[in-house]
């Protein structure tokens, strides 16, 4: 669906463009040199072989590939696959200036960003329903990516899968409307030392480190090393952030055997960082602050410190890929301590009580999986099947301690320094937490793809059965309060028709599953978990792919149990007894119109319904935090004349969103714009490549509330203009 202008590096006789390769080791021809003018045809790369870890083929001068991992599935094209899935290079990384994945995701539609309950988590809503982003998946593992928020620097794609997932990634968390993968970088054929700095207003100063070298007589060894340290206060008045990250990446790839083997460590710090605003005992929303206003205490931290690591192989026991075993183990392990202050507001004019609440989370993380994926005919029908098992489990040991009523105030618009309030109210043993949650996910997965009329006609069919253990304990005791524990096969099935070569109509029916969440205070069922959440996704759409210009349109439904109260006397239980349907239209288009000038847009309108809510009072209504539109159009063009130097640009719209189930408040639309320039110089007789980037986000300063959590508690604040100044250097 997107072809690259690295692959049409000149269509007219005489003329010599500079599209920028996303091999970067190859000198450039410079004016002084003889250009000989030639006639290229342009033609896809035909060597992606679909299912195991080889990455989809990027477009876009390097930075979209149209297409990404299925979870057990592998990595797939999307014109292939009756589902929409997308990914997001390290070239757009690096392009963008983009350090975190809600940086990235930024350049979708159907992906919007927020901060967690009341920390700094960076959360994703995909098609309307929350992700966590603790529940993304490291090359289609669970429980392997890094705590809350992750760096950007040592990742090769980020990819987003739309849709319930449950037959590819199993119970993954909170993954309803979609899942996002990350792939580590690899060692590549040509070798890579690139240094880089970079600068962000107000004074966070960043260094980075990106060496990969391959080994061997046919290059079968690879080592990929990436180290980045960022510190510094940001656009926001005294928030003060700090991350270092270093990963380690090696490979084999042989005639037969492909492994890998991944480590990391990364450390974010936060101190003094602004948070949401608590609305949670108005019924308004308030106006918005002044663009640089920190309404938080300075005396606020999150410390979250996480190492993990994976390994994968997969080894053909067939010729020809007809039959390959694969397997994979990964984990983590996560240690966060803080003290989270948000303001709660209490009238108009901007007063607040000021909260305090530290916490101590120890999380241990192990996922696995293993099967046997096969190609093969049965007279005029091709099949692609895939056999796995999969299995994941995590536990919890967290304590905390808290100012349950909070008396010292502030004013988000004029914020006062006020001192730490003490804690009158606490939960286990703050030094030596002891374990709160377990959960464990196992289970089957069955997959075939039939291929018929040459493969224009593709059905998906497949199950999987998922077995999900949950169980949940005191803080103080030690105590079991709630075990929950059910299975159930969850069918998927989909359809693929291509009737032309670069149009695909399909259709898909997709389940995910999740467990829920505990119950909360004041419920008489309080401490147990809500049970397992079984959601339902149908889907159709159009994929086209006609050479210079792509794109897609998709129409879906997804239906998810929601919690509502079921009052019983004076008091209540909380249960799985309402409804969220989300019904949606996601389009978008992309590639390189006029030879030099590359866009990527995309566009999603959502009717986000609440239904079965308690006794009838918000059916209709709209969920919360999900806008009915959203917009986001890039752009990039080739300065004429000017080799090396290209200009960019990309206008985000949101529109309005409640913050309530009744639909009584309520954020407004809100659109920014960024804007953006880099150049590429060849220096040392065009040995080495010197890139500099420049670029402005929010370049009209709008201010705005950008998003709400899903309870409806918090509403967060989008950044101001901010400054980015990067340089990388290839040796």
């Amino acid at each position: 669906m997107l072809i690259s202008s690295a692959i049409f590096p000149s269509l007219a006789a005489g003329t010599a463009t500079d599209s920028q390769s996303t091999n970067t080791s190859k000198p450039r021809a410079t004016h002084s040199q003889k250009v000989d003018t030639i006639t290229v045809t342009a033609s896809p790369d035909t060597s992606f072989q679909p299912g195991g870890d080889e990455l989809v083929p990027a477009y876009l001068d390097g930075q979209v590939a149209n297409g990404g991992r299925l979870g057990m599935l592998g990595e797939q094209s999307a014109m292939d696959v009756p589902f929409n899935v997308v990914g997001y290079t390290s070239k757009l990384v690096q392009d963008q200036q983009a350090h975190t994945i809600a940086d990235v995701v930024a350049n979708d539609a159907g992906v919007q960003s927020s901060q967690g309950y009341g920390n700094f988590a960076e959360t994703y809503r995909i098609r309307g329903f929350t992700l966590d982003g603790d529940d993304m998946t490291m090359g289609g593992l669970p429980g392997v990516v890094p705590r809350q928020v992750v760096d950007t620097q040592m990742l090769e794609r980020v990819e987003i899968f739309k849709g319930a997932n449950a037959l590819l990634n199993g119970a993954a968390g909170s993954g309803v409307g979609g899942m996002i993968n990350l792939e580590p970088k690899r060692a590549e054929d040509t070798p890579v030392t690139r240094v880089g700095v970079d600068y962000t207003s107000d004074s966070q100063l960043g260094g980075t480190l990106d060496v990969g070298r391959r080994f061997g007589d046919n290059n079968q060894f690879g080592a990929r090393v990436n180290l980045v340290h960022r510190e510094g206060e940001g656009a926001v008045d005294n928030d003060k952030r700090r991350t270092t990250l270093a990963s380690l990446g090696l490979d084999y790839k042989g005639d037969r055997l492909r492994s890998s083997l991944d480590f990391g460590y990364q450390k974010k710090t936060f101190h003094g960082s602004r948070n949401g605003v608590n609305i949670s005992g108005v019924d308004f929303i308030p106006a918005v602050p002044g663009h640089t206003t920190n309404y938080s205490q300075k005396w606020g931290y999150s410390d979250i410190e996480n190492e993990f690591g994976m390994v994968k192989s997969e080894y053909d026991l067939l010729d020809e890929g007809h039959l390959t075993a694969y397997a994979a183990l990964g984990g983590q392990h996560a240690h966060e301590t803080g003290t989270y202050t948000t303001p709660a507001l209490t009238d108009t004019l901007g007063d607040a009580t000021v909260s305090r609440m530290d916490t101590n989370t120890i999380i241990n993380t192990f996922s696995g999986m293993a099967g046997l994926r096969s190609k093969f005919d049965t007279g005029f029908v091709s099949h692609n099947v895939n056999v796995g098992y999969a299995a994941s489990t995590s536990q919890t040991r967290a304590a905390y301690k808290m100012a349950l009523s909070p008396t010292a105030t502030t004013n988000i618009y004029d914020p006062q320094s006020v001192s730490m309030p003490g804690t009158d109210y606490s939960g286990g043993k703050y030094s030596d937490p002891a374990p709160t949650i377990r959960s464990r996910t196992q289970g089957w997965l069955l997959s075939d793809t039939l291929g018929v009329l040459d493969d224009k006609l593709l059905f998906t069919l497949g199950a999987r059965y998922q077995k999900v253990v949950l169980v949940n304990y005191d803080y103080n005791s030690g105590a079991e309060t709630s075990h929950f524990e059910d299975n159930r096969w969850m069918p998927t099935y989909g359809v693929v028709y291509k009737p032309w070569k670069p149009v695909s109509l399909y259709a898909n029916h997709t389940e995910a599953l999740q467990p829920g969440d505990s119950i909360g205070v004041g419920a008489l069922n309080y401490g147990q978990s809500l049970g397992i959440i079984h959601s339902k996704q149908n889907e159709v759409g159009v994929k086209m792919d006609f050479g210079r210009v792509g794109g897609s349109l998709a129409l879906f439904e997804i239906k998810k149990p929601s919690a509502i109260n079921d009052y019983v006397g004076s008091g209540y239980y909380t249960r799985l007894d309402g409804e969220q349907r989300n019904r949606g239209i996601e389009l978008n288009v992309f590639g390189e119109p006029v030879l030099g000038l590359r866009l990527n847009a995309s566009t999603t309108w959502i009717d986000p319904e609440l239904s079965k809510t308690e006794s009838g009072t918000n059916d209709g209504n709209d969920a919360i935090g999900v806008p009915r539109f959203v917009g986001v159009l890039g752009a990039e063009y080739d300065i004429p004349h000017v080799e090396g130097l290209t200009a960019t640009a990309r206008v985000n719209h949101t529109g309005s969103q409640y913050a309530d189930a009744a639909n009584t408040k309520k954020l407004d639309s809100y659109t920014t714009l960024d804007l953006g320039v880099r150049y590429r110089m060849r220096i040392n007789e065009d040995k080495n490549e010197m890139v500099w980037r420049v670029g402005v986000e929010n370049v009209t300063n709008e201010k705005y509330w950008s998003s709400v959590e899903s309870y409806g508690y918090y509403i967060f604040q989008g950044d101001p203009r901010t400054l980015k100044v990067s340089m990388t250097y290839d040796f």
